[in-house]
């Protein structure tokens, strides 16, 4: 008898626009392949409740998709594993089906979150393999002891294996997610999204990406990822995300995608993170002539010595050259920072506002304070500065502010900004914005809003009010 396995998707953000699982798209295809029945209960988008939805489906094996932990704003400080929580409650009520709990907020925290949510099994890191893998074990009694990034209790104990890089000829593939999903995304954001490559080899201190993914980039083929580009336009996606953590971490990928795009001719603008080093003027215009519309730089400050202290590889000339390039290609582009990290001072904090006035019509998205997660070379330096101790948990947030500031100081510093160059949007936006936002989605305006936002600061003067609830 063919098995049954109930997909829930638990990201209930909506801010700056809402996000299609495509972790959860990979899986649901991987899991078809493998001949099981899948559907899908996502909190966003389905108003029925669970408990009717178990009743009707009545899954052999449930999985729950953690996504994010928390908003990563520090004066707000949501979190989001308290729904798994709830969801597994719900669960246990109503069916005995064994509950895997996996995505990428799973991947960080993978003791804390089996241990609070009583699921019975998860799986860190990539779940395409190892997932049918459990299954199957399940299915016939075998061992699964061993399976790739398995999380799984022991009596009183909980396990975790170390996660493995999937295999490359294993195709991810994202084929015929549920139609009423689709429809609201693209529906809502104007956009749905693709992955290109897995991994990460950069060492920013912070990062959890090399945990997650693995070190070391892995790339899909540029034909495969073209025709996931046109099976998306089919759905109806106005707009693509690239969801690499950075998608030009291999110039030849670059061109092989983006020629074989303008070989498709698909029409589609798209956006992607780019890290603003090893560019070219001759890329950024392949890149263009592919379709980039928007570029999201993960620049995190302007101060060389600030980047040296991040660990990010490349100093500020890097940031300003990457930048024209972008402004020359007509392309719309904005820089994230983290302002208040290790080596941040009132002097790099002033150097790094002088220095994006040499930015051309950018947009500069700074949030205070580094967020501090496990087994990043951040979490070391926090531990040995005393600001945590080994032990500490960090399910519930914490933040590395450099001793040479406060967060209040920081705040100011970001709001005086905001106050002398439009093109500053520091800490969380007012609720005014999200009114704002969904005015220009009913107007048809598609892609990434951000470059919208320096337009609207001069209709809504800045606040951090929002911050600072």
């Amino acid at each position: 008898m063919t098995q049954r396995i109930l997909l829930i998707n638990t990201n209930v953000c909506t801010s700056p626009d809402p996000v299609f699982p495509l972790g959860l798209g990979y899986l649901n295809s991987a899991l078809c392949k493998a001949g099981y029945i899948t559907r899908w209960h996502d909190y966003l988008v389905h108003s029925e409740p669970l408990e009717a939805v178990l009743r009707d489906f009545m899954p052999d094996y449930i999985g729950i998709s953690l996504r994010n932990i928390d908003d990563v704003l520090i004066r707000r400080r949501e979190t989001f594993h308290q729904l798994p929580v709830r969801i597994c409650e719900t669960i246990r009520r109503f069916t005995d089906a064994p509950v895997i709990i996996g995505g990428s907020g799973f991947s960080i925290f993978p003791e804390s979150i089996l241990e609070i949510t009583g699921a019975d099994f998860g799986i860190s890191g990539e779940g395409e393999e190892s997932l049918p893998a459990l299954l199957r074990a399940l299915e016939s009694g075998t061992d699964y002891r061993m399976i790739p990034g398995l999380v799984y209790r022991e009596g009183d104990s909980i396990h975790i294996n170390a996660s493995e890089p999937m295999n490359p000829e294993f195709e991810m593939h994202s084929a015929d997610p549920p139609r009423d999903l689709v429809d609201y995304y693209a529906g809502t954001s104007s956009m749905l999204n693709i992955q290109t490559q897995r991994g990460c080899s950069f060492n920013c201190c912070y990062c959890t990406y090399p945990s997650i993914e693995g070190c070391a980039n892995r790339f899909r083929d540029a034909v495969a990822v073209a025709d996931e580009f046109e099976r998306i336009a089919a759905m109806g996606a106005r707009y693509i995300f690239i969801v690499d953590s950075v998608f030009n971490s291999s110039a030849e990928h670059v061109a092989a995608v983006c020629e074989e795009l303008i070989r498709r001719n698909t029409g589609l603008r798209w956006g992607c993170f780019l890290r603003p080093a090893g560019l070219t003027p001759e890329l950024m215009r392949l890149m263009a002539r592919a379709g980039l519309a928007h570029i999201e730089f993960g620049s995190d400050s302007f101060a060389d010595a600030v980047l040296e202290a991040y660990r990010k590889g490349f100093a500020f000339d890097d940031i300003l050259n990457s930048s024209r390039m972008a402004a020359d290609e007509n392309i719309d582009y904005c820089h994230f920072l983290i302002s208040g990290g290790p080596g941040e001072t009132d002097r790099t904090l002033k150097e790094g506002f002088d220095n994006s006035l040499h930015l051309k019509n950018a947009v500069i998205l700074a949030v205070v304070g580094m967020r501090i997660y496990p087994g990043t070379a951040l979490h070391e330096m926090a531990i040995d500065e005393g600001r945590i101790d080994r032990d500490s948990k960090l399910l519930m947030p914490e933040y590395y502010i450099s001793p040479a500031l406060t967060e209040d100081s920081v705040f100011e510093y970001l709001s005086h900004f905001a106050e002398s160059a439009s093109g500053w949007i520091p800490g969380d936006p007012a609720g005014e914005y999200s009114s704002l936002v969904a005015r220009l989605r009913k107007k048809g305006v598609t892609g990434p809003l951000w470059s919208y936002f320096a337009m609207i600061q001069r209709l809504i003067p800045p606040t951090l009010v929002a911050s600072k609830k």
